[in-house]
């Protein structure tokens, strides 16, 4: 029975960003996207390279874990400029925005 979790643990790993983004609707991913280059690309980069904020291109948050940049997402980043965004995203909308972020799929992926 636990080889079977483990298992089935080990196939989600492997599903692409986009399989896992089944609770955030497609609009609302439309929007998370703009938001992703209006708002955070006015720190980060207007092609997330880095600004005032780090780069938050893929090869460059390789070495970050998802919890540390979701938990970074949504309160923010004391004594930064790094505000929280938890009144306006979802805990399941900050892991799609790192999911994005780590395929580097920036610009609209072909998939939901």
């Amino acid at each position: 029975m636990r080889l079977g979790r483990l298992s089935c643990a080990g196939m989600l790993l492997m599903l692409p960003w986009w399989v896992l983004a089944q609770d955030v609707p497609r609009e609302r991913q439309t929007a998370l996207k703009a938001l992703l280059h209006q708002d955070c690309g006015s720190c980060h980069g207007m092609t997330l390279q880095g600004g005032l904020g780090p780069s938050l291109l893929a090869k460059d948050l390789g070495n970050k874990p998802d919890e540390f940049l979701i938990e970074t997402i949504l309160n923010g980043r004391p004594g930064t400029a790094m505000p929280p965004w938890n009144s306006l995203l979802t805990r399941d909308e900050a892991t799609w925005l790192v999911r994005m972020l780590r395929s580097g799929s920036e610009n609209s992926p072909s998939h939901p």
